[in-house]
């Protein structure tokens, strides 16, 4: 598995898919709807599937002494890697946003979602859905990237809409707490991003496996 993983890395990624993890700084501005951060990261992967799919790569893995389900858990494990890439900046620039600069006026007068524990939340719901609605669905042929990627867009789209919604509605200012405000609710928040995204990931995983074993390629 190491040296799939490698594999996927070092051959098999679109180099842009790297620069795409650093969309994850965009938690840093005011005024923008800073869950796209996430949706960009997933946009990145998705180039690498492409790239994997026009140069073959699925067949090329066919080749070698490993399984299908290797295969599977090897695509897994790079796309969940430029995620966490993508999750550990977005966690440092919530720290610093709920500390450092969480009496920022900039901040306070933003009508927009902040970063707090709760936009963590989301952003792992947004992950473990691309896990879910596009690997699982590439996996389902091994080939077609096109319309998993547009269902995982609309279903992205309406959830980072909810998302900047919610925090508007009466009772639920806490959504877009700064600072240390409504902790335990924010830990809360971030606690069923993680169980959601854990979820959603060994769904698609398991699926994904059971899917590929099936086909003939």
């Amino acid at each position: 598995m190491k040296k799939l993983l490698f594999k996927e890395l070092r051959l098999s990624v679109a180099t842009i898919s790297y620069f795409f993890v650093a969309f994850a700084l965009l938690a840093f501005l005011p005024g923008y709807p800073i869950l796209l951060g996430s949706f960009f990261t997933a946009l990145g992967i998705f180039y690498s599937f492409q790239a994997m799919r026009e140069n073959h790569d699925i067949g090329y893995s066919l080749l070698l002494p490993v399984s299908k389900a290797d295969i599977v858990n090897s695509k897994f494990a790079f796309s969940v890697f430029l995620e966490g890439c993508s999750f550990l900046i977005m966690v440092i620039v919530t720290v610093i946003r709920m500390t450092a600069l969480k009496d920022s006026a900039v901040y306070r007068t933003n009508a927009l979602m902040g970063a707090n524990l709760v936009f963590l939340g989301y952003a792992l719901l947004v992950f473990g859905l691309f896990n879910y609605l596009f690997i699982r669905g590439f996996f389902k042929t091994g080939y077609y990237i096109g319309k998993p990627f547009i269902v995982f867009c609309v279903v992205c789209m309406l959830l980072i809409g909810l998302a900047e919604t919610l925090h508007h509605v009466p009772g639920l200012g806490w959504l877009n707490a700064f600072g240390s405000d409504h902790m335990g609710l924010q830990c809360a928040a971030l606690c069923v991003g993680i169980a959601c995204f854990a979820l959603l990931t060994g769904a698609a995983l398991k699926q994904s496996v059971r899917s590929f074993e099936r086909i003939d390629l």
